[in-house]
């Protein structure tokens, strides 16, 4: 079976967001609302438009999709770090268990944003009760930050992973160093 990464278009929009309703369709049994199960295509051509949103494509077509958010970008969504944030991913319901969702979020972690944008660390956020995901993420190596509530009331725990140790510690250090007008004094 041929595979191909690229980055999404807006002509995508369209399938994108059929994927995505098919595929978080299934946490509604959970009591698990996420934001994207809410979106229209026009919300899913916007973020196509403005974050990056990689595809993984096969025969079935859309087979696998995260999709990067960066810190400067703009968003109603309030950041509770500094790094890309990954959401809305998701792996076409005839090919889970077939390793497409590991292949995609590699690509987004390391390729893109490890060995291109030089990010020294990632997020992402999952519902507190998913019964699988956190989990998951820290078996790849996430380490819980921070929770939050989202907009439709799901508990959320924010997972982070540093991809670049040497960065992350300058970056870390920095948030501790003060100007002289972020203290509101005077020398």
């Amino acid at each position: 079976m041929s595979e191909t990464i690229r980055l999404a278009n807006e002509s995508d929009a369209q399938a994108l967001h059929s994927m995505l309703q098919k595929a978080y369709a299934s946490l509604q049994e959970h009591n698990i609302h996420f934001t994207i199960t809410r979106a229209s295509v026009e919300d899913v051509r916007t973020v196509i438009r403005n974050e990056s949103t990689f595809l993984l494509e096969t025969e079935l077509g859309i087979t696998a999709t995260a999709t990067v958010r960066f810190p400067w970008t703009p968003s109603k969504y309030s950041s509770p770090a500094p790094w890309p944030f990954i959401h809305w991913f998701a792996v076409n319901e005839q090919a889970k268990g077939q390793g497409y969702g590991a292949k995609i979020i590699n690509y987004a972690e390391e390729t893109f944003l490890r060995d291109q944008v030089k990010a020294p660390a990632v997020y992402l956020a999952t519902a507190i009760r998913h019964p699988w995901l956190t989990a998951l993420y820290q078996r790849r190596g996430y380490e819980a930050f921070h929770t939050a509530t989202n907009p439709l009331g799901v508990e959320l725990v924010y997972l982070r992973k540093i991809l670049r140790q040497d960065i992350y510690e300058v970056q870390e250090q920095k948030e501790y160093v003060r100007t002289v007008a972020d203290s509101g004094s005077l020398v």
